[in-house]
């Protein structure tokens, strides 16, 4: 019956059954998380929470006073800044959904019914019995049932290119990831031909158990998300205090005044009472909003959402948001070899061949060989379907100018026996036309091919033998080829001509996926940046150190203490695996839980895990680490699980995204310096202010534009000032180091103190002019629009030196950075006058005459002339 079985397949009864049992051949796609779930994760933004708690307050005062402006103005703010991050990550996956367009529609061959029939992938069913041929993708998890030289390329699952499958026991690979005899859904058959009875389909495949780790959600926060909840909650604990403190020493003050000549007796003094309170609790709820910084969420989302358009151009294609500064960060980077670092292109590296008959070595390759080469148009790298070492020997000749599809036509085959792991070589029987006789080509494992040879003298074979071992160090694939003329009317079995011997030797090939010509100079880049790169492959541990030490991460002093194999770290304890986590360098024979165990432990010790991959088998560490780095040429569980996705699959890639990330954190931190020099001052004008008896110096609707629309464009001009190579000499910062350096700080007070003498004195010299106070004791409204202008002109100058803060260049040096901050600047200035010409009972300003403006411009921007000054100073001091 099972014999049978094969041949004959399922009924149509028994596929419905199997169906129904164990579901579709469907991976099923990750959640994704709604339109809405992802614009309210926007409102986790601790800076956007301190935010709302103002607004509420701000509404209550509204509905007293009926004066909304406000109100409008800061609910605004929260929208703006929660729109445009959420407008940003939701264009990002809508690009993203295009580049992973699944064919679940891929014919598949079955046996049903007795009957061969074609059907779409996602049909097939447990049991069904599935035919297999060269190119072909498995379609589903599998035994073998019938296996002739039959090679997978399993390197969407383990990384390895070339897997020897059989169903012979005798022959099974006792070191191989997967069975001999089993083949696994997304793996392709590279040679030879095969059937196997389907054992598992869908989500129970190994790639659909992949494929759910890829999608568990990971908890890991990103570094930066951590520095702004620090600052959040310092800004935030700072601005209650001071509001607290100035509430209470105020209402106290007046409230004694007031009891001093007034008795309690009715509602009208507890009105009185509650005025008292309420103008102090407004003027205190003015000081949260002065306090914090609202553009912050704001810029931050800008500067990513900027970069992420950027980044795009350096073929990184960025999906989540955060990752674009993530990347900047980062202290490991876990890579895999095969795509990566390496072309994934079997080619020769080297032949030693029998000069005095290139035509017989043409013919031999063209004719003994199944491979073929993929028509391309010029300039595209050149692909083949084949065996990938035939396909190497096939390319080498068509560098040489051969065409080996001429030469295959004109040698009529008699009689091929294909390679099998068993005989280690593979033979063609043709009629020459080159030779005009009956030649036997065959090329194969060398010393399987020098023992059938008669023309090799002992010092040949030792030469040949000495150059092999060289090549297996480099970790690459040898292969021999001989030939033989066959006499007429004589053996046609290819077999048998062989066992004969007497066959003439042609010389050796080396076959080897080179590095990239990038890599090692990407690698340098890395090191010298602080991070330290990691291999973590499915490959032999001869092949993997050797690509290590090929890109310059293997040195001699390294041990086997800095190299593993999976299975043995696997082994290791947690407690031991941790100790010595740091120091490996390649991981061998690596499987998918291997890798993401890896990235954990490495978290574990503190560390910032980037991890790139193009396989299937890397989603599950491709989603736990910080930033997971997916291949544009790689699979769609990759891609779906990762938070960047290379389109060009260079390592080189990544340090230009380490260079973006670091520059966009300075760019950030300059932002901060900006800020919050603004938010110091601000909060220092409004207590000290109301010593000198007016009513607040600033309202809440100047400190929200100055805050909001000022600081968003200020945003805007600091995110867009270009990377510099400069910051790849610098080590990763750790994550633990809060976002406000001490000359950050430095600044911000100094600056903020200077700033702060200024209005001071301003606000006192208003106060002895004549015209100066009102008859109610309150300042005019001329005046306090001054100030207002005075107040935003010292910032405004203070952008240009906030946008060179952390290095002593003149803001003049680079053109396009001193325009782009300019154009910025114009908008500030023409929004200001707007605001005070324009303003009236909202902004509280009245229009100012041009002479006044000349004024004020001039002797503002006397910050930007100290600050150029000083940083000429400080370069002047640094060249001698």
């Amino acid at each position: 019956m099972k014999e049978n079985y094969y041949h004959v397949g399922l009924t149509d009864e028994e596929v419905r059954k199997s169906r129904a049992q164990h579901g579709a051949n469907l991976l099923t796609p990750p959640k994704r998380p709604s339109v809405w779930k992802l614009y309210l994760e926007k409102f986790q933004d601790p800076v956007i929470r301190v935010l709302l708690v103002a607004a509420v307050f701000s509404l209550i005062i509204s509905i007293i006073e009926s004066e909304y402006a406000e109100t409008i103005g800061i609910f605004f703010a929260i929208f703006l800044a929660t729109g445009i991050g959420f407008y940003f990550e939701y264009d990002a996956n809508k690009k993203f959904d295009l580049l992973n367009q699944v064919g679940e529609e891929t014919p598949v061959t079955v046996i049903r019914n007795g009957k061969v029939h074609e059907i779409p992938r996602k049909d097939v069913v447990v049991g069904d019995i599935v035919i297999l041929n060269t190119g072909e993708e498995v379609p589903a998890d599998g035994q073998l049932v019938e296996a002739v030289s039959l090679q997978v390329n399993e390197s969407s699952l383990t990384g390895e290119l070339m897997v020897n499958k059989t169903t012979n026991e005798a022959d099974f690979d006792d070191e191989a990831t997967y069975p001999s005899d089993s083949v696994m859904r997304g793996t392709t058959v590279t040679d030879g031909h095969g059937t196997m009875q389907v054992q598992r389909v869908g989500d129970a495949t190994e790639i659909g158990k992949v494929a759910r780790q890829a999608t568990e959600q990971s908890q890991e926060q990103t570094p930066l998300n951590i520095q702004l909840t620090k600052l959040a909650n310092l800004i935030g604990k700072a601005g209650f205090t001071i509001a607290a403190l100035t509430f209470v020493i105020f209402t106290t003050k007046d409230l004694y005044a007031y009891l001093q000549v007034n008795e309690v007796t009715g509602w009208h003094q507890w009105l009185d009472i509650a005025r008292i309170v309420l103008k102090y609790f407004m003027m205190a709820v003015t000081l949260i909003v002065v306090a914090v910084p609202e553009g912050l969420p704001m810029s931050v989302t800008l500067s990513l959402a900027l970069n992420m358009r950027r980044m795009l151009k350096t073929n990184n294609l960025v999906r989540k948001m955060h990752a674009c500064e993530t990347m900047g960060a980062i202290t490991v980077i876990c890579t895999d070899k095969t795509g990566t670092l390496t072309q994934n292109l079997m080619q020769v590296y080297d032949a030693k061949l029998d000069e005095s008959q290139p035509e017989l070595i043409a013919e031999g390759i063209a004719a003994n060989s199944t491979a073929f080469l993929e028509e391309k148009t010029p300039g595209e790298k050149p692909t083949g379907v084949g065996n990938p070492t035939e396909i190497a020997l096939l390319l080498w000749l068509n560098a040489k100018g051969q065409d080996y599809m001429k030469l295959r036509e004109e040698a009529k085959v008699v009689n091929q026996l294909t390679f099998s792991t068993e005989r280690k070589y593979m033979a063609t029987l043709v009629d020459s036309t080159l030779r005009k006789k009956r030649i036997l080509y065959i090329k194969g494992a060398p010393e399987i091919v020098m023992g059938k040879c008669g023309n090799l003298s002992k010092e040949q074979i030792a030469q040949y033998n000495d150059q092999l071992l060289a090549y297996q160090n480099k970790a690459m694939r040898t292969l021999g080829l001989a030939y033989k003329e066959i006499p007429a009317g004589a053996e046609e079995d290819c077999a048998a001509l062989v066992a004969e011997g007497g066959m003439n030797f042609m010389g050796i090939f080396a076959i080897s996926d080179p590095i990239r010509p990038d890599v090692p100079e990407a690698v340098k880049k890395c090191q010298s940046a602080g991070i330290s790169v990691k291999i973590v492959t499915g490959d032999t541990p001869g092949t993997a150190t050797e690509i290590a030490r090929q890109i310059g991460l293997w040195q001699p002093g390294d041990s086997e203490r800095n190299r593993i194999t999976g299975v043995e770290f696997a082994a290791l304890s947690d407690e031991e695996a941790l100790e010595r986590v740091m120091d490996l360098k390649v991981m061998s024979r690596a499987r998918p839980m291997d890798k993401q165990r890896l990235v954990q432990l490495l978290q574990q010790k503190g560390a910032v895990v980037a991890v790139t991959g193009d396989g299937t088998n890397d989603a599950p560490a491709l989603n736990h680490a910080q930033v997971g780095l997916s291949m544009g040429t790689g699979t769609s569980v990759a891609k779906e699980a990762s938070d960047i996705t290379l389109l060009d699959d260079s390592f080189h890639s990544i340090a230009t995204a380490v260079m973006w990330g670091r520059s966009l954190y300075k760019n950030i931190q300059r932002f901060i310096v900006f800020q919050l020099t603004i938010n110091v001052v601000a909060l220092l004008s409004v207590l000290l202010g109301a010593f000198f008896g007016t009513s607040l110096p600033l309202t809440v609707t100047q400190m929200l534009w100055v805050n909001l629309i000022m600081d968003t464009f200020a945003a805007m001009a600091l995110a867009s000032i270009s990377p510099s190579m400069d910051v790849m000499n610098e080590k990763p910062r750790k994550r633990t180091d809060f976002i406000i350096t001490p000359p950050m700080r430095n600044n911000i007070i100094g600056v903020g103190l200077a700033f702060l003498a200024i209005l001071m004195g301003l606000l006192a010299y208003f106060k002895g002019l004549p015209d100066g106070l009102l008859p109610d004791g309150e300042m005019s409204v001329h005046y306090l629009t001054v100030f207002f202008t005075v107040f935003v002109m010292l910032q405004f100058w203070n952008l240009f030196n906030a946008s060179v803060f952390g290095t002593n260049h003149s803001i003049f040096k680079d053109a396009s950075h001193a325009l782009g901050m300019l154009s910025v600047a114009l908008i500030i200035l023409v929004g200001q006058f707007i605001i005070v010409t324009f303003g009236g009972k909202v902004f509280r300003t009245e229009p100012l005459d041009w002479q006044t403006w000349l004024q004020i411009i001039a002797c503002t921007s006397l910050v930007l002339w100290i600050g150029e000054i000083y940083r000429g100073v400080k370069r002047l001091m640094k060249n001698k």
